[in-house]
């Protein structure tokens, strides 16, 4: 690692420090609700999106179903909950109720692959969401001391926690053998397999990590709304967020998904407000420019424009 390496490295690390303590600050510094709930969607779309790029961006395998896994860890957190067990053990079950489905599944979807395999996510998603709509009921909501006891500030920790957990997650994986074993199979699959990588084990533990994260994210969700509609989480728009999210900010780096995330849910804040009916055709203008122009999104751009402004920057590190 050069000097200007690890200058960069520490000075990232300082900046992520400090914003990190400023958003453990924040409840302190206002009670403004809108601005923590705010901070709690963005979090909680880090998660989301970040769980996808897990197995995406890492292991270059297009999961189109991605909303079974966060909708189930949303319904047995809030079964959990609302039957009297702890709030973050209905959590931790979520996620892992979640990786055993995700893991069931697996390895016969793995025998399909490319668009097979994404629409073969997709089918089963659905499968999923009809038939909670068809067996479970339209709303459930929390008993009246539930709503006593409830805290946004609670959960904006809760979410903020989860998503430093999330990127922490893959930043280590990023940098494991596992890792770049993942990303010699999104590069090729084929030549991966022809140089000793399991491509279904890598595969298998891609979905694993990916389905838990989103089983949390999930649960979550369940633990954030008052009025709960059980297929609200296994809506196919989760799955399409977290796509343009991390597509957006950068699919198959650690920074993507963050930045998507704020840029999705201010825009969107933003949008809402004035262009209530055209945003979601905004959103899908912006993220096929963005795969067409900018197939890095926006972390991609930000380093092409660090190079303009630092010219004979990549020249200098080449040598």
């Amino acid at each position: 690692m050069t000097v200007n390496a690890r200058a960069r490295g520490t000075i990232t690390a300082g900046l992520a420090t400090l914003v990190l303590a400023m958003l453990a600050i924040l409840p302190a510094w206002t009670a403004r609700t809108d601005v923590l709930n705010l901070g709690f969607l963005i979090f909680l779309y880090v998660t989301l999106a970040q769980s996808l790029n897990a197995l995406v961006g890492f292991a270059g395998q297009i999961n189109l179903g991605h909303a079974a896994f966060f909708g189930i860890g949303a319904f047995v957190m809030r079964w959990l909950w609302i039957s009297g067990v702890h709030p973050y053990l209905g959590l931790l079950a979520g996620g892992v109720v979640a990786l055993l489905f995700g893991l069931v599944i697996g390895v016969p979807a793995f025998r399909l692959r490319g668009a097979y395999f994404a629409i073969g996510t997709l089918g089963l998603a659905e499968i999923l969401r009809i038939t909670v709509g068809n067996v479970l009921p339209v709303v459930s909501t929390l008993p009246a001391d539930f709503i006593t006891g409830y805290s946004l500030v609670h959960r904006y920790y809760l979410a903020l926690g989860l998503a430093v957990l999330t990127v922490a997650a893959l930043w280590v994986l990023g940098r494991s053998r596992i890792g770049l074993g993942m990303l010699a199979l999104r590069e090729d699959e084929d030549a991966a397999e022809a140089t000793g990588v399991n491509t279904l084990a890598h595969k298998l533990v891609a979905l694993a990590i990916s389905t838990a994260l989103a089983g949390l994210a999930g649960g979550l969700f369940a633990f954030y709304h008052v009025s709960y509609y059980y297929q609200l989480p296994f809506s196919p728009a989760w799955t399409f967020d977290a796509l343009l999210i991390a597509f957006v900010g950068g699919v198959g780096t650690l920074a993507g998904p963050i930045v998507g995330a704020v840029f999705y849910v201010l825009m969107k804040e933003i949008l809402t407000r004035s262009l209530v009916e055209l945003h979601l055709l905004i959103f899908g203008v912006l993220f096929i420019l963005v795969v067409i122009v900018l197939p890095g999104g926006l972390v991609e751009a930000a380093s092409r424009l660090r190079r303009l402004l630092v010219p004979g920057r990549g020249l200098s590190q080449s040598r």
